[in-house]
């Protein structure tokens, strides 16, 4: 029961880190200014339901690809690390990740599957982080990952509908220092993964 629930909470801290909620909001109002509250609703439920779908899919299947293209758990987990240790210093270095592509889109509900699901919230560094937790994993595992998701999708849409309220009362000042932290921590998930990879491969 322990090791489920530092499980979870470990889960929980790598997709809270990589997907930021808070950090994502004054993204997420930028996407919709001059939208009204229905709109802004509508979009925020949209995008993380979508969001939500496409990361249970790759946690379920994601076996089957691994065995489908011959990836190997090692060179996953080093490739990932390094793609979450880059973003996470993008954020420490206050750069927008390339990975948060955030154009201004030609229709108003069209930003709620890109770039707000993709890639934003089910980005690469989401996938990554959601399949490296499931590489050798059980049903139950997988049930955990795909619940606390689910989770961070419900927390995120919480952030997104009252996103005007919080960056009224944090302020664009405090959310850039909780957007570094959480870079910290996201680099620190991706040299984890890097040395988890290194030592499966030479047996270490």
């Amino acid at each position: 029961m322990d090791h489920l629930l530092t499980y979870t909470l470990t889960v929980f801290t790598g997709f809270f880190a990589i997907m930021n909620p808070i950090a994502n909001t004054p993204i997420f109002l930028g996407l919709v200014e001059g939208e009204n509250s229905k709109t802004k609703k509508k979009i925020a439920k949209k995008a993380t339901v979508i969001a939500f779908l496409i990361v249970a899919v790759f946690v379920i299947v994601g076996k089957y690809i691994f065995e489908l293209f011959g990836i190997t758990v090692p060179a996953f987990k080093i490739t990932g690390g390094i793609l979450i240790f880059f973003v996470g210093f993008e954020m420490l270095m206050s750069r927008k990740s390339k990975v948060h592509n955030t154009q201004d889109p030609d229709d108003g509900e069209a930003i709620a599957v890109s770039p707000l699901a993709i890639p934003i919230l089910a980005g690469p560094g989401t996938i990554v982080t959601a399949m490296n937790n499931v590489t050798d994993a059980n049903f139950i595992h997988i049930g955990i990952v795909i619940a606390v998701f689910a989770v961070m999708a419900l927390l995120t849409y919480w952030a997104f509908t009252l996103s005007d309220l919080i960056l009224e009362k944090l302020g664009n000042s405090l959310i850039s220092v909780i957007g570094k932290i959480m870079g910290l921590i996201i680099a620190i998930i991706g040299t984890g993964m890097i040395v988890e990879g290194i030592k499966l491969s030479f047996n270490l």
